[in-house]
């Protein structure tokens, strides 16, 4: 009598498993792929994750860090605050606030680490002794490397001599998550020490491999309050679509920051180069204004730098962040 009900009870309670909505659905693992850019320090979110600051100090001025060159590309520091116009939306804007100090910088280097640059990476050691030789001494730097996806190589520190000694040990292979790579390293200076900002771009191609396209990245450096250089290493004459398109991205995202994008076809010219924007990173000019209550009222400002026709000399180029949102509206 046992036995029996023992059976009918088993039945009944696979009769009712068998019955009851998604029974055996609610137990199966569903792995959906990522979208995501992660490094070793953990995952990264794709855009509404991100959060930019604005060029302000406080609720009344916005600071623009502008740099001036000559024709060589060198720094020009000989200018006084009435050799600037600065233009907001069309409206010209009463400078508050003007300085040159050479004040510390967080700085990330973001170095390509596809096959293309095996050739090179004796060199790129080199260029980055360079750049942090002619730095600011207080300075702090973290390092990601990008092939097919971007990893942290060094998080930030100080001590320059323990990158460079992580840098000895990187191995060349793979694809070129350029887009991706930036992104990580925008979201890496939001908790960076100093409010000044910057990444450095060492790449010699374009973008292959990466999750996020160039608009959306775009609009992100937009809204961000870094500068980012680059040293493209690019032949004179283009070997693939690849990298003519690579020029033109590093260009469009860096000068729309503040920064500029210096093009190489002599790798033996690298380490001048990373001297060069080392340099400028040291030698700033920093313009400051209020805004009017009209161009408060807009989300969307267009920032433009000019000098002054009392400018002696050949004439320079100026670069600085041609744009910023506000969040208030």
């Amino acid at each position: 009598m046992f036995s029996g009900q023992f059976v009918w009870l088993s039945l009944f309670l696979l009769f009712a498993a068998l019955s009851a909505p998604n029974a055996f659905t609610q137990t199966q693992v569903h792995i959906t792929p990522t979208t995501n850019v992660e490094d070793r320090a953990g995952s990264i979110s794709k855009p509404g994750g991100y959060r930019a600051n604005v060029m302000r100090v406080n609720s009344d001025i916005v600071l623009v860090p502008v740099t001036v060159v000559d024709a060589a590309n060198r720094s020009v520091m000989k200018l006084e605050k009435n050799d600037f116009r600065l233009l907001e939306n069309g409206e010209e804007q009463n400078l508050r606030y003007f300085s040159t100090e050479d004040s510390p910088i967080s700085v990330g280097i973001l170095l390509d680490l596809s096959f293309s640059m095996k050739d090179k990476m004796d060199t790129v050691r080199q260029a980055l002794h360079q750049f942090f030789e002619n730095s600011n001494p207080d300075d702090d730097y973290f390092v990601i490397g990008f092939s097919d996806q971007p990893i942290l190589l060094s998080d930030a520190t100080h001590s320059t001599a323990s990158i460079e000694d992580k840098v000895t040990f990187a191995v060349p292979s793979g694809n070129t998550a350029l887009l991706d790579a930036i992104y990580m390293g925008l979201t890496r200076l939001q908790r960076a020490h100093y409010k000044r900002r910057a990444l450095v771009i060492i790449s010699d191609g374009g973008d292959n491999h990466s999750r996020y396209a160039k608009n959306e990245i775009r609009r992100i450096v937009e809204e961000s309050d870094v500068e980012i250089y680059a040293l493209g290493i690019f032949s004179k004459v283009f070997k693939t679509y690849e990298e003519w398109e690579g020029e033109h991205l590093l260009t469009e995202i860096t000068e729309v920051t503040g920064g500029h994008t210096v093009t190489i076809s002599d790798v033996n010219k690298l380490s001048e180069a990373a001297a060069a924007i080392s340099h400028e990173l040291r030698n700033q000019y920093i313009l400051g204004y209020s805004p009017s209550d009209h161009a408060r009222a807009a989300q969307l400002h267009k920032i433009k730098v000019r000098l002054t026709q009392t400018v002696p000399g050949p004439a320079l180029h100026v670069y600085n962040k041609q744009v910023y949102f506000s969040r208030h509206n």
